[in-house]
């Protein structure tokens, strides 16, 4: 009877599921596991030998590497270029000085971080606290590390790994990243930055800010009974070794996010979301080459930001960052979108789809999102009308932004790529018309008020704005036409005072559906009209 072949120092037979690795000296076939050689090195060996020939032969040898200077001025040709993450590329950013982050970087106490102040002065900018205190956030003991994190998640649990030094993710248990964080011999540079936790025993004793819960769209704003789930995105658990590293990026949907440092350091590199370095941004995210290229070398600024064990940073939307772990490091972060950045949301959302980006940390369902927050604005702005109140001008802004894309998603040609997200029982045809309306009245009731002053205004610019102004009590928009209509069947009485009413009637009728194609023109000639003569007194 024939004998089944055996290799390796084991002398099993071959098992197509493991990798295995020759011998240069005696031929023989070996388990990379058996042998201690990963997979993933073997390309660099140029010559192996196994534990036996290694007494004889020698070690193995790798194969010679090219230049990994991206500033090489060799005659060489073939100069290989640097790449992002890898460990030639850490020892050259950490010797690299930047401008310092106390240019833009807002520094706030926990107690500061208030709707009231952000609504005041905007989320332009990084904000850091420096204590937690005050944040109404919950954080685990510092006593708390990695392995608690396996116990509370589940050891079973799939994880998205990063493998820093060739930028590409993988999936391991989260028992086996775990037991790789606390060995003594690291072979590879592996970073968990996507583990969400939400529906997991952690969330009990991790609570993301409050402000962010005040804000959050997700958790304000999506229906507990909603079909599609609301998404997973509040709660994260980074796990990173020394000089873990995450290129540069836009947080997907344009959201904000916010870190919290447990234990060790984060280096942020952060860089403006001008118009200028988004569209850089696009270009280099979009080229086939672009892991080999620093992007902060393209922008004219990019901030250094230090956030050590134990502070919080809030990135708001937009902002173009890069991480750094230069120790290992245990942090929290949660992504949110909101109301004071709708715009910037939106033009980063766009980015995002024109570059088809997979993101590690994705922002499931943004449009549902925006459909939800779209009600809530056309249900706010009528609650606050009725009671003869103003919607805040960045509210009026948001749902304006908001309702343009309601538009362009509903569009016939575009309906098909969009409609995979509209929620259910939702009209957009009446939301879109609605929230218009609702609108229109901010905006003249906002110009009416603007100083307590009343301009001068023609006989028809008054009678245009009691119209629009009469449309908050009506059901249908065409019901304004009777102001606007009075000159004119005003008009056509004078000039036939013994035709009966019912010729009268008839002349309206038929002038109607004229009025009804002019109105909108008027009254958007008139409302200008109005915000400019405000402005000018003012000014």
């Amino acid at each position: 009877m024939a004998t089944v072949p055996v290799y390796c120092i084991c002398r099993l037979p071959y098992d197509v599921t493991q990798f295995m690795i020759e011998c240069d000296a005696c031929k023989d076939w070996f388990h990379g596991s058996c042998v201690g050689v990963d997979e993933d090195e073997a390309p660099d060996i140029d010559i192996y030998h196994c534990p036996n020939c290694e007494k004889t032969h020698g070690k193995s040898t790798l194969k010679k590497k090219k230049s990994w200077n991206k500033h090489d001025t060799g005659q060489s040709g073939d100069v290989r270029p640097v790449q992002n993450g890898s460990q030639v590329f850490i020892k050259e950013l950490r010797s690299r000085t930047f401008p310092s982050a106390e240019d833009v970087v807002v520094k706030l106490s926990g107690s500061q971080m208030t709707l009231d102040y952000l609504e005041e002065n905007g989320f332009n900018e990084p904000i850091l606290i420096q204590k937690k205190d005050g944040l109404g956030m919950a954080m685990p003991a510092p006593t708390f590390y990695v392995s608690d994190v396996e116990n509370y998640v589940g050891p079973d649990v799939l994880v998205d790994v990063v493998d820093v030094t060739k930028q590409t993710q993988s999936q391991m248990k989260l028992k086996e990243f775990v037991d790789f964080y606390y060995s003594t011999n690291r072979k590879k540079v592996l970073n968990v930055i996507n583990l969400e936790f939400s529906d997991t025993r952690m969330a009990d004793i991790v609570e993301s800010p409050q402000i962010v819960r005040k804000l959050s769209w997700v958790e304000n704003y999506w229906p507990d009974d909603a079909l599609l789930g609301k998404p997973k995105v509040s709660k994260y658990c980074l796990i990173c070794v020394k000089d873990s590293y995450t290129d540069f990026h836009i947080e997907c949907g344009g959201a904000s996010v916010w870190y919290h440092v447990l234990k060790g350091e984060k280096i942020f590199f952060l860089i403006k979301p001008t118009s200028a370095n988004l569209s850089l941004y696009e270009r280099w995210r979009s080229s086939s080459n672009h892991s080999e290229m620093f992007f902060a070398d393209q922008v004219d600024k990019c901030y250094k930001c230090t956030l050590k064990q134990g502070q919080t940073l809030f990135i708001p939307s937009g902002w173009i960052n890069a991480i750094l772990t230069p120790v290992d490091c245990l942090a929290f972060s949660g992504h949110f979108v909101h109301s004071l950045s709708v715009e910037m949301q939106m033009r980063a959302y766009e980015v995002e789809k024109r570059l088809k980006v997979a993101s590690l940390t994705p922002f499931p369902n943004f449009e549902t999102a925006c459909w939800y927050v779209g009600k809530y604005y056309l249900e706010r702005f009528k609650g606050l009308h009725k009671a003869n109140k103003q919607p805040p001008p960045y509210l009026v802004q948001g749902a304006k932004i908001v309702n343009g894309a309601f538009r362009s998603w509903t569009k016939k040609q575009a309906l098909l790529e969009h409609e995979d997200e509209l929620p259910e029982n939702m009209k957009p045809p009446q939301l879109i018309k609605d929230l218009a309306k609702e609108i229109r009245i901010s905006e003249v009731r906002r110009c009416e008020v603007v100083g307590d002053f009343q301009p001068p205004a023609s006989p028809s610019t008054q009678e245009a704005i009691q119209g629009m102004l009469s449309m908050a009590n009506l059901q249908s928009s065409d019901s304004c036409l009777q102001t606007s209509w009075s000159n004119s069947q005003a008009k056509n009485n004078s000039h036939s005072s013994t035709a009966s009413k019912k010729q009268s009637t008839k002349r309206l009728k038929k002038g109607m559906a004229t009025a009804k194609q002019r109105l909108g023109k008027i009254l958007k000639i008139h409302r200008n009209v109005l915000c400019h003569t405000v402005f000018f007194f003012i000014v």
